[in-house]
């Protein structure tokens, strides 16, 4: 079954929306957190963590002491995201070398534990992230390629590595965002080939398949974001 979506995440797609409809208009002053956390009936971290990802979708810009700001209609801006917040902490390049590690090695996992459920719900999963990005609607698309990582995550039986996966998993999530706003067509396609690839070595109980897919699909999402790992 696919997770219940997190309140951050269905504010950040409710607002995506009500960019994409022109209730907010392009370059139009978003209104206050206190404003909208009501207005949306939800709290002010949930709210504070949807417009991070909206941000670092480049869908929305926020100027201290000025407020935050449509970037575009629906849209990454040209300019992309913002910068990647977890700087002071650990370098983005750490982050992309760890996902190779574990997510790598729990996609081997995977292959052996897979049910064909589990391969629905990924094909499933591809397809939304597939339709999303035709649709402009990077949210979507963020939450359902976080939710195929996820997936595939669970199906281990090394409760400690499943544990570290879990406490990083903020991390490499955004990892998977962070490219976006400069992932050209071309790109994206082939990254849900890849996402095939994957699905189609835990179908076929490939587990050497499985973990060099897995692998190269993140050296190649972190190329995008200018990363060789």
């Amino acid at each position: 079954m696919i997770e219940r979506t997190p309140i951050s995440q269905a504010a950040a797609r409710r607002l995506e929306e009500m960019i994409r409809s022109g209730e907010f208009g392009a370059n139009e002053r978003l209104p206050s957190q206190r404003d909208l956390s009501e207005r949306m009936g939800i709290s002010r971290p949930s709210l504070r963590e949807a417009l991070m990802t909206l941000e670092t979708l480049g869908i929305v810009r926020t100027y201290p002491g000025r407020g935050t700001y449509v970037a575009r209609h629906g849209a990454a801006s040209a300019t992309g995201g913002q910068g990647w917040r977890y700087g002071s902490e650990h370098m983005i390049a750490n982050v992309f070398e760890v996902r190779i590690l574990i997510e790598a090695r729990l996609a081997r996992h995977a292959a052996a534990l897979a049910t064909l459920e589990d391969i629905e719900v990924l094909t499933t999963l591809t397809d939304r992230m597939e339709a999303a990005w035709s649709e402009n609607d990077l949210v979507v698309h963020v939450e359902a390629d976080s939710a195929f990582h996820r997936c595939i995550a669970q199906k281990t039986t090394n409760a400690l590595l499943a544990e570290t996966y879990e406490r990083v998993e903020p991390l490499l999530t955004e990892t998977q965002r962070q490219p976006i706003p400069f992932t050209r067509a071309g790109r994206m396609s082939q990254s849900i080939g890849e996402h095939r690839q994957i699905v189609a070595a835990l179908n076929g109980r490939d587990p050497d398949g499985a973990e060099l897919a897995m692998a190269e699909h993140i050296r190649n999402t972190a190329a995008c974001a200018g990363i060789a790992v």
